[in-house]
């Protein structure tokens, strides 16, 4: 699609899932043990043909930038690019203020590329979507910018920007992280929710980000500030994803979620583990690419069988007479003989010592677990070792040796 432009925010500093985000920004936080979360927006925009990305970078952005040079380097093919663009501070020394100044701050790299529509999309959310159906929806109803949503219930909705729709599904109100959302009408139970996800008009962009710019009070966000008096005085119309069909998952259509604190994130996890699966990594027809380093498979050791259920094990691992039940086990991981491991998330690179059960924990990289540990069962002992979320998941930060 060579009149469309992406620009995927990818600055974000995700303070909700330290310690994963200590030394990482969010949109590199690891995701299904062979992937990191950026790499799912840029596989929506790849399958779509969208092939003009800039990627707008800001905090502890070195693992991002490795990543992108690794698995996303397509710069060799005329007129196709993956770019990441560090923070330019072009105007002054300071950080992006919000979503809509980390654009503006970027426009000369947009308009040179004199683009048709622009897609501004968030960098950590999981899903599938082909975008050219979103773009058709724009090009019909003649917006001036389109905005994908997502019905939620309403009791998750405060974190996100609720919308209300006429009949022709215009945008007639916005209202952004609402104490209390309105909901859906008709339906009480659920709310309609901004994905994050944006189709503009270029001369829109320009002109509303420069406008904003000018404003002293403004937080120059496209939730808090733009949306809301954009759709006013202009055509904003509003993508329902539900629609959105991904070719060979008739079956799982409309799933996405936003990884935003702990909790969630060990959610989506375990989403993949369910069966069936909520969300599939294992359509041939929408490739995920990533990069993948050059490992040997998975060893199983010992004299005795290990156990391994609903889990996803990525190449590198070895394990020695162990259990695994419903989790996902990342690069390089080492797991001793007779340990038990339940509903967790290893990142990678980790060694777990002899006898160990660990369960409903996430582990960060480079972590090295002795024989005979528990993780998991009592809140007063992990309360030591471990960051511990509302729902009671247990995070252990990278290089911890317990």
């Amino acid at each position: 699609m060579p009149g469309v432009l992406a620009v995927v925010l990818a600055g974000g500093e995700g303070t909700r899932l330290l310690p994963l985000t200590l030394s990482r920004s969010k949109p590199a936080v690891a995701f299904a043990g062979s992937y990191r979360l950026i790499d799912f927006v840029l596989n929506n925009l790849v399958n779509s043909n969208i092939l003009k990305i800039y990627v707008l970078t800001q905090f502890k952005s070195q693992s991002l930038y490795l990543h992108l040079k690794k698995g996303w380097n397509i710069n060799g093919i005329s007129g196709c690019f993956i770019d990441p663009i560090p923070a330019q501070m072009r105007l002054g020394k300071r950080w992006y203020d919000g979503t809509a100044d980390s654009v503006f701050q970027n426009l000369n790299f947009i308009q040179q590329e004199n683009p048709k529509y622009i897609c501004v999309f968030g960098s950590d959310h999981i899903y599938k979507m082909d975008i050219t159906q979103m773009i058709d929806y724009h090009e019909q109803t003649k917006a001036v910018l389109t905005v994908a949503a997502v019905r939620m219930p309403i009791e998750q909705s405060c974190s996100f920007g609720v919308i209300e729709i006429d009949e022709n599904n215009r945008m007639i109100g916005f209202e952004e992280k609402p104490a209390h959302p309105k909901p859906i009408p008709g339906d009480p139970e659920h709310c309609l929710v901004s994905m994050g996800n944006y189709i503009f008009d270029p001369e829109t962009l320009y002109e509303e980000t420069a406008k904003d710019n000018e404003n002293p009070y403004s937080s120059h966000d496209f939730g808090k500030d733009i949306i809301p008096e954009l759709f006013k005085h202009k055509p904003v119309f509003v993508y329902d994803f539900s629609q959105n069909k991904i070719t060979g998952e008739a079956e799982r259509q409309g799933y996405w979620r936003d990884v935003g604190d702990l909790d969630t994130y060990w959610q989506a996890h375990m989403d993949l583990l369910d069966s069936p699966s909520k969300f599939s990594l294992y359509n041939p027809q929408w490739p995920l690419h990533t990069f993948y380093p050059p490992l040997p498979p998975v060893k199983y050791r010992g004299d005795e069988p290990s156990n391994v259920q609903q889990s996803l094990i990525c190449a590198g691992t070895l394990m020695k007479c162990a259990t695994i039940k419903h989790s996902v086990i990342g690069f390089e991981c080492k797991i001793g003989h007779g340990s038990v491991i339940e509903n967790s998330i290893l990142i990678g690179k980790i060694t777990v010592g002899a006898n160990c059960h660990i369960k409903n924990t996430i582990i960060d990289k480079n972590v090295i677990i002795h024989d005979n540990q528990t993780i998991g069962f009592d809140t007063s002992k992990d309360a030591g070792i471990a960051t511990i979320s509302k729902g009671g998941i247990r995070v252990i930060k990278k290089g911890s040796v317990i």
